[in-house]
């Protein structure tokens, strides 16, 4: 794709997300038209339409680009480090440490207020530091590789999701705000949240996305990136340290929402190939534009009730993870 072609798209990408969020506005149990909301945004007037729109879809809006955008990022960013097309933003602990930070938040009675709380400092703390020990346990020393990363993340998160099930188990008095925080969504978005969310996920991609030639290098092999001059395992930290914030950040915010971070770096890698620097900035237009329509499909779909907004990436995530595991398998011949 050519410069010329990659700046149109980027253009295109970016319109229809404005178009998508704008029209987001109008869309839930309360009916509000596109003149209304026209002369709403404009004007002085207080109204309970106006609260409903400047505290209520708007905040919302905004987290589900944000979250998007950083989800898509970071599942882009280990796809490439672990050389692994089923790779999402979770494979390394980070959901499964944040789920237990804030289970203990709940269960310790800070309840669910997701502004800039006890429940998301929590579920942030909690997925730095299982990712921290995936990163001790299988990160660090002179044998480490992005398969010994993956075997202790998997083994991590097993343990941590294992404590979480515990605690749920021994204290089935909150197991239903513990479980709707585990599914996942956007219904409680505040701008404080944003005001804490932003800043961090927005370091965050564009701390990736200054690490795109690295990528690329490591994409090759870790002898083909040593034989450019790179530093393998500090280029790796840096990446796992980016791509770990933001994921942070996504989760702490809007609980666990999965599939956003398989889907979209493969749907831009389809149009803008695998060069880095263009495929993480489509990848968090993508991100952001899926979620953000998933969001508007788990509000309208069963109106006036709605539906996490997870169990909408899902149905759709799922199928695409099962393609990309068939066409995985047809390639390598059965294995996986």
């Amino acid at each position: 794709m050519s410069r010329r072609a990659f700046v149109a798209l980027i253009l295109v990408l970016s319109t229809a997300l404005l178009l998508v969020a704008v029209a987001s506005l109008g869309v839930g149990s309360a009916e509000i038209s596109a003149g209304r909301i026209l002369t709403i945004l404009t004007g002085p007037e207080t109204s309970l339409e106006r609260t409903i729109l400047l505290q209520l879809r708007l905040p919302r809006i905004l987290l589900a680009i944000l979250v998007g955008a950083g989800l898509a990022s970071a599942g882009t960013a280990y796809q490439v480090l672990f050389r692994n097309p089923l790779a999402d933003p979770f494979v390394i602990g980070a959901s499964s440490g944040a789920a237990l930070g804030a289970t203990l938040a709940i269960l310790a009675g800070w309840g669910i207020d997701m502004g800039i709380g006890a429940l998301p400092l929590t579920a942030f703390l909690g997925s730095l530091a299982a990712v921290a020990l995936v990163y001790l346990l299988g990160g660090s020393g002179a044998y480490a590789s992005p398969l010994t990363l993956l075997l202790a993340g998997a083994a991590v998160s097993t343990v941590v999701g294992s404590l979480v099930s515990l605690l749920m188990i021994l204290y089935d008095q909150s197991l239903g705000v513990i479980f709707n925080w585990l599914l996942g969504g956007l219904a409680t978005a505040t701008w404080q949240e944003i005001g804490y969310g932003a800043p961090m996920i927005s370091a965050g991609v564009l701390w990736l996305w200054f690490l795109s030639r690295p990528l690329d290098a490591l994409a090759l092999g870790d002898d083909e990136a040593q034989s450019l001059g790179l530093s393998v395992i500090g280029f790796r930290s840096a990446i796992v340290f980016g791509a770990t914030i933001t994921t942070a950040a996504a989760v702490s915010m809007a609980g666990i929402i999965g599939f956003v971070g398989l889907v979209a770096p493969h749907a831009a890698r389809l149009v803008v190939g695998t060069r880095n620097s263009r495929l993480l900035p489509a990848s968090c237009l993508l991100g952001a534009l899926l979620l953000l329509l998933a969001d508007d499909a788990a509000r309208s779909l069963a109106s006036p009730q709605e539906i996490p907004v997870s169990i909408v990436t899902a149905l759709i995530g799922g199928p695409f993870f099962l393609y990309l595991l068939r066409r995985r398998s047809a390639a390598t011949g059965g294995l996986p």
